[in-house]
C-alpha cells in the first residue's frame, strides 16, 4: 500500500522516528514543523493523510490546522496526535472531521494501523467523489430548455472575465451549481472555491467567519483564524443569501470589495485578497433596498453581471432529463441500481408545482429510488410520494349504498384496497405504498375486511 503522508509536529524527534516507521513501509512522507507550514505543505504536495500534532508552540494549533484543512482540503484524511489531550480536544476534533485520535508516546503499530485505514477511507472517498463528478459535473447543468440554454449562455459570457456576478432565483433553482459553473470555467479554476451561506451564520459571528480574527478578539479566540476571504484568496468566494447580511456588515463588505483589503477582528494590520464574488439571493434585492434593508451602493458593486435561474415550474420540459440525471446520482448515494420511470410517471411530474424546484424533484427522486419495487417507477408510484390521494376517476362510477353509512364506507374502503392490490399485482408492500399507509395497518384493514382471505396468492 502506497501514500503521501504529511507528519506535522513541533519535535523534530518524533517527526523523525515517525519519517522512519512510515517509509520503512513505502509510504512516501513529507515534514511539517509548525501549523503554517502545514498550510504551504499541504497546498503545495497534496498528502493523503495527515499525522497533525494537537499543541505546536507558537503559531496556529492543531485544532486551527485541522479546521482549515478540512475547508481548504477536505479530501485529505487527518489523525491528531497529542500526549495532553482532553475530553475537551478529543470532542472538538472529531467535530472537525478528525479520522482518529492517537495518544503519545506512540507505537510503531499503532501509527501503521491508523495510517493505513485513513488511506484506506481516503482512497474510498476519492472514488466516490470521481463518480459523483462523472454523474454531477458542476460545470454541466441538466436542462436543454430555453431559459437553461440562457444560463449556460451568460455563464459562458461572463466566466472568463473578473466581473462579479449576482445570481438570482427562488431557493433550490440551483444557483450555487451555476457560481461552480462560473468558478469551474474560469482562469480561477485551479484557485479554492469558497462556499458561504450568509443566512446560517449567527449574527454575531459572521464578521469572524468573513474576515478572520485575531487571537484574544473575543472570548473564546484562544487561537487566530484566517476568515472566508482569506481561504478564497486567489479564488472565488460564493456568498449565497447575501440579502441575510446585516446593514454593519454589508458596509464591512463594500470597503472590502473596493480596497481589496480585509481586516480581521482585533487585528490592527489590513491584508490584500485577490478575491472574485459571486452572490445569490433568493430576495428581490432591489425592493430591499427600497425599504433600507440593504445599502444601495452594495447592491450596484454586486450586482455587475446578473443571473437569473428560472425556477422548475417554468422549465417542465427539462424534467425528463433532470429525473434520468438525479437517479443516476441517487443511485450512487443509495448504492441500489438507479430506477426506470414509466412515461405516465414523468408526466405526473410535470404537473407538480415544485415549490422546493430542483432540490425537491432531487428529494422525491431519492425517496422512489429507495421505495421503488417494480420494473419501473409508475404513476401511482409517483402520486404516493408525493402524498397525493388517487385520482376520482380511479373509483368505480357507482357503488351500491345499502343506507348504512358505516356498511357502505367500508365497501368503498374494501374497493381501494382491493384495487390497490390488483394495481400492484398482489404485491402487499407495493399497495400499502399506492394508499399511503404501512403493510402492518393495511393486512389490519385487509383482515376486518376479509380481503384476501380466499386468495392465496397474495404476495407479501
Amino acid at each position: 500500500m502506497s501514500g503521501r503522508i504529511l507528519i506535522v509536529d513541533d519535535e523534530p524527534n518524533i517527526r523523525r522516528m515517525l519519517r522512519a516507521v512510515l517509509e520503512d513501509q513505502t509510504f512516501e512522507v513529507s515534514e511539517a514543523g509548525s501549523g503554517t507550514e502545514a498550510f504551504e505543505t499541504c497546498t503545495r504536495w497534496d498528502p493523503d493523510v495527515v499525522l497533525l500534532d494537537l499543541v505546536m508552540p507558537p503559531g496556529p494549533g492543531g485544532i486551527e490546522v485541522l479546521e482549515q484543512l478540512k475547508q481548504t482540503c477536505p479530501g485529505q484524511v487527518v489523525i491528531m496526535m497529542s500526549g495532553k489531550a482532553t475530553l475537551h480536544d478529543a470532542v472538538r476534533a472529531t467535530q472537525l472531521g478528525a479520522f482518529q485520535f492517537l495518544e503519545k508516546p506512540l507505537s510503531a503499530e499503532g501509527v501503521l494501523v491508523a495510517v493505513r485505514a485513513a488511506l484506506d477511507l481516503y482512497r474510498a472517498r476519492a472514488e466516490n467523489r470521481a463518480l459523483r463528478e462523472e454523474l454531477a459535473d458542476p460545470s454541466a447543468i441538466v436542462g436543454s430548455s430555453n431559459a437553461i440554454e440562457e444560463v449556460r449562455s451568460l455563464i459562458q459570457q461572463v466566466a472568463p472575465t473578473p466581473a462579479r456576478v449576482l445570481v438570482s432565483g427562488e431557493s433550490g433553482t440551483g444557483k450555487e451549481l451555476v457560481a461552480r459553473s462560473i468558478h469551474g470555467l474560469s482562469p480561477r479554476a485551479e484557485r479554492p472555491l469558497v462556499c458561504v451561506n450568509c443566512a446560517a451564520i449567527p449574527r454575531e459571528l459572521v464578521e469572524s467567519e468573513m474576515f478572520g480574527h485575531e487571537r484574544g478578539a473575543f472570548t473564546g479566540a484562544s487561537e487566530p483564524r484566517r476568515g472566508r476571504f482569506e481561504l478564497a484568496d486567489g479564488g472565488t468566494l460564493f456568498l449565497d443569501e447575501v440579502g441575510e447580511l446585516d446593514l454593519d456588515v454589508q458596509a464591512k463588505l463594500l470597503r472590502v470589495i473596493e480596497t481589496g483589503v480585509i481586516e480581521r477582528v482585533g487585528g490592527e494590520q489590513g491584508r490584500s485578497v485577490d478575491v472574485r464574488i459571486v452572490a445569490a439571493t433568493n430576495k428581490d434585492l432591489q425592493a430591499e433596498v427600497t425599504v433600507g434593508r440593504f445599502r444601495e451602493d452594495l447592491y450596484y458593486r454586486l450586482n455587475v453581471f446578473p443571473i437569473h435561474v428560472p425556477p422548475l415550474r417554468e422549465r417542465t420540459e427539462d424534467i425528463r432529463e433532470l429525473v434520468e440525471h438525479l437517479a443516476n446520482v441517487s443511485a450512487v448515494h443509495c448504492g441500489c441500481p438507479a430506477p426506470v420511470f414509466a412515461s405516465e410517471a414523468l408526466e405526473r411530474l410535470k404537473t407538480h408545482a415544485w415549490p422546493g424546484n430542483v432540490r425537491e424533484l432531487a428529494n422525491v427522486v431519492e425517496r422512489l429510488a429507495i421505495v421503488g419495487t417494480g420494473e419501473s417507477i409508475g404513476r401511482g408510484d409517483v402520486d404516493c410520494v408525493l402524498g397525493i390521494a388517487p385520482a376520482l376517476s380511479s373509483v368505480k362510477p357507482s357503488l351500491p349504498t345499502t343506507g348504512s353509512l358505516n356498511r357502505d364506507l367500508e365497501a368503498y374502503e374494501a374497493f381501494l384496497i382491493e384495487n390497490a392490490i390488483a394495481e400492484a399485482q398482489g404485491n402487499i408492500a407495493d399497495a400499502a405504498r399506492r394508499l399511503s399507509t404501512d403493510r402492518a395497518n393495511l393486512y389490519r384493514r385487509m383482515k376486518r375486511l376479509g380481503i384476501g382471505q380466499k386468495d392465496t396468492n397474495v404476495s407479501k
